[in-house]
């Protein structure tokens, strides 16, 4: 099935501004940037605050002036102002409805760090608006919305980083991986196991008045319409100051309305590190198999039963057929990290470190000069966000292109379809549809809500 779209009013897209593949040169767009101004910065918004949207705006605070930010929770928007305020010396405007950041025209960029379920529909909107996107991982709640912002992309030429910095940041571990790889140095690899770790189910969770600060409906947007519901217990940590159960912050990512739970979390980072280093960016899997999991509450037909607990995965251990034999696994097992396997010998990596015999060689048979530089295609940026600003001067795709985002992405998708469906897929990566299953593929899109259809 289609994404719901509104198609009320033509674009007039110039047949120039068409990009043919990632990673090109992209025509410069219609509209003035504001680095033609004096201090030759950016000017940017910021489109969801709480926890990562913080995060990012941060990182960029440094490259940009953010003269806008939006969010449906009037506290986490004043607290996330006054932030700004304190380090850039200016307050930026604030609002609820991020449509009116998109209706500025003095704004180059957005950074977009929504639940996952809104993430396509802004984006799309943002890229038809004229703005360059930043946009928080998973980039997409169905492999159609992948392929819908892909063909924006295209049509707009608009500069689109997605948000997994693990392909520019975390000391360059990562990039050391796949540098050791792809010289050669665990021989032929054959398995790579990303343990991207699981969830705790829930108790059951009642509905309960919506907090005053919190515009509900619009938090739901193109999701279902539900009651909003919670337990008092309160998160802390990371992503605290919210219930530590609900249907909403943090806990979106344990409902499949509105995320993918730990395999596209987690899994869009390393399922993402994995398929950088074999050389899978612009293909896929050609089966995906749930061979062990648990879910929380009954399903039927790849829905679930009940309405009031979490309904995602908790466990889980899937293996996904790569080209050229490689093994793909992805489990809640064992450490956070990537574990390469190859004939001649395998390490470990995650964010806090890279270990293994071909690893510890490295000292005495160090990587060739630029091996690092080879893999992120020339020299590394300070930090993800600093990768975008390059990218939106010289008009050229950022490392975490749409492109390759996708079809990693596309593995955890399949992964959570298999395991709603508890079958293997097989997968045609061509075309991008699962093979003589058509209940399986009537899970590669969604219809939004209406009233918030896609405006196009």
């Amino acid at each position: 099935m289609p994404i719901s779209q509104a198609t009320t009013r033509r674009r007039f897209l110039q047949s120039s501004t068409a990009t043919a593949a990632a990673g090109l040169l992209l025509p410069s767009p219609s509209t003035t940037l504001a680095t033609d101004s004096a201090n030759d910065r950016p000017v940017f918004a910021t489109i969801g605050l709480r926890n990562q949207g913080w995060a990012i705006t941060q990182k960029t605070l440094k490259f940009a002036d953010f003269v806008a930010l939006a969010d449906v929770d009037s506290n986490v928007l004043g607290t996330n102002a006054e932030r700004i305020r304190q380090r850039q010396g200016k307050r930026p405007d604030t609002y609820k409805d991020y449509r009116k950041i998109l209706e500025r025209k003095d704004i180059d960029a957005v950074m977009i760090a929504t639940p996952d379920h809104w993430h396509t529909k802004v984006a799309v909107e943002a890229m038809y608006a004229g703005k360059d996107v930043y946009c928080e991982k998973p980039l997409t709640l169905t492999i159609a919305e992948g392929k819908l912002i892909e063909k924006v992309v295209k049509e707009t030429g608009r500069v689109f980083q997605v948000g997994t910095m693990q392909r520019t940041e975390s000391g360059q571990r990562f990039l050391q991986a796949i540098a050791i790889v792809r010289a050669g140095r665990i021989g032929t690899v054959r398995r790579i196991t990303c343990g991207i770790g699981g969830f705790a189910p829930s108790p059951k969770i009642p509905v309960v008045p919506v907090p005053e600060e919190l515009d509900w409906d619009f938090w739901l947007g193109p999701a279902p319409k539900v009651p909003y519901r919670a337990l008092p217990e309160m998160r802390k940590g990371y992503g605290g100051g919210v219930p530590l159960y609900s249907n909403a912050h943090y806990a979106f990512r344990n409902w499949h309305e509105y995320s993918g739970g730990k395999l596209t979390d987690w899994g869009a980072h390393h399922v993402d590190i994995a398929c950088w280093a074999i050389g899978a960016n612009d293909t896929g899997p050609s089966k995906v198999t749930p061979l062990n999991y648990t879910l929380p509450v009954d399903y039927k037909d790849g829905y679930p039963l009940v309405d009031d607990m979490y309904n995602i995965a908790t466990k889980f251990n899937v293996r996904a057929a790569m080209p050229n034999d490689v093994e793909l696994l992805i489990t809640s097992d064992g450490d956070n990290g990537i574990l390469f396997e190859g004939t001649k010998g395998r390490f470990f990596v995650n964010r806090g470190k890279i270990v293994g015999q071909p690893v510890e060689e490295l000292k005495t048979n160090p990587l060739p000069d630029g091996a690092i530089e080879k893999v992120y295609g020339g020299k590394v940026s300070e930090n993800h966000s600093a990768n975008f600003i390059d990218s939106i001067k010289s008009r050229k795709q950022p490392i975490s292109d749409v492109w390759t985002h996708n079809r990693m992405l596309e593995i955890c998708h399949l992964s959570n379809i298999a395991i709603r469906l508890d079958r293997e897929l097989k997968w045609d990566p061509k075309i991008r549809e699962i093979i003589g299953d058509k209940q399986a593929n009537s899970f590669l899109s969604r219809e939004n809500r209406k009233g918030f259809e896609i405006d196009m």
